[in-house]
């Protein structure tokens, strides 16, 4: 007989939160008066009195308009989405994010431009993301590990904001790190990656209608675990290009080195598409499992975001440039 264990962030099917009763429950939570911590809690399944990690207790609700990239797929629950995650800053554990991430001060933030570009400066966060302007949108992320989830971002694309800060003709890739706060940080106190967290986009990946930059989620501003209060959104790549914690934004001439290709170039390549026809050299990239889910379904070429991003690599050895 085969008797499947279920992990403590795992969910049946069946408790998954479609989209339709997502919505129908903020707005009846939103008739009810309830605002601030009451439908952050209510949201996240968290009790008004109590339940809430630290790090959760901190989100708030955000306004914002539907985006326009949308999925049938039932969402992840809340609790996998801000309790399963990858966040080596906090720990290589997926539960570590959740456990430490409360000790990350992320009011007020500052984010640094430099680089090929006529807005370079030191920006509050609130002057260069547009909050009166975001969008949710619903993405499938997947992870290199052989994972994925179905999540509901809010936040601007990221090409507006790469327009307004006007890269030069040098400009040819966006560069981004991550904050290194080593008293926030304990993940940080050991060598498995050369700290700051480093990632980069090609100009004109980052310029493409799908690519995004985080605020929230599930309609409330990010946990501190998901990358509070600012992190980018890649879906048509693995998840290890969703850098979190943004300070830095610098356009550059030649192809930045990242974290993971420093660390493992054999492994993990820059571009880091979805491609199932290049394996992982430890596993397959062929099929994956959605969070919630027990059945193993086939991995999507670009993660089923062909029609947005495939022209982009046109003539390239996607094999060579995994």
């Amino acid at each position: 007989m085969l008797i499947k264990n279920v992990e403590n962030w795992m969910e049946r099917e069946s408790a998954v939160t479609p989209e339709n009763q997502y919505h129908s429950r903020r707005d009846i939570l939103k008739s009810m008066g309830l605002g601030g911590i009451g439908v952050a809690a209510l949201t996240s399944g968290a009790g008004l009195l109590g339940g809430a990690s630290a790090a959760q207790a901190a989100v708030r609700p955000l306004q914002y308009a539907d985006g326009g990239f949308r999925l049938e797929d039932d969402l992840t629950p809340h609790s996998a989405v801000t309790g399963y995650n990858n966040f080596y800053e906090f720990g290589t554990g997926k539960e570590d994010p959740a456990r430490y991430a409360s000790a990350l001060t992320t009011e007020p933030w500052t984010l640094r431009v430099e680089g090929e570009c006529d807005g370079t400066g030191t920006y509050d966060l609130e002057d260069l993301i547009p909050f009166n302007q975001l969008q949710e949108r619903i993405y499938r992320m997947r992870c290199v590990e052989a994972w994925s989830m179905v999540i509901p971002w809010v936040g601007v694309p990221l090409g507006d904001i790469v327009r307004r800060l006007q890269p030069t003709s040098k400009a040819k890739y966006v560069y981004f790190e991550t904050a290194l706060r080593r008293g926030e940080m304990p993940g940080v106190r050991r060598a498995v990656l050369d700290w700051p967290y480093k990632e980069g986009l090609r100009l004109d990946e980052a310029l493409n209608d799908l690519a995004f930059l985080a605020v929230g989620l599930y309609g409330e501003t990010l946990p501190n675990q998901n990358g509070a209060p600012l992190r980018l959104v890649t879906p048509w790549k693995y998840g290890f290009k969703g850098i979190k914690s943004i300070v830095t934004i610098r356009f550059v001439e030649d192809m930045p080195m990242t974290s993971w290709v420093d660390s493992a170039a054999q492994e993990y390549g820059f571009y880091a598409n979805v491609n199932p026809n290049v394996d992982h050299p430890r596993w397959s990239q062929g099929t994956e499992r959605r969070i919630g889910e027990f059945r193993r379904r086939k991995t999507l070429m670009y993660n089923g975001y062909g029609a947005q991003v495939a022209h982009l690599y046109d003539g390239m050895d996607l094999r060579k440039n995994y």
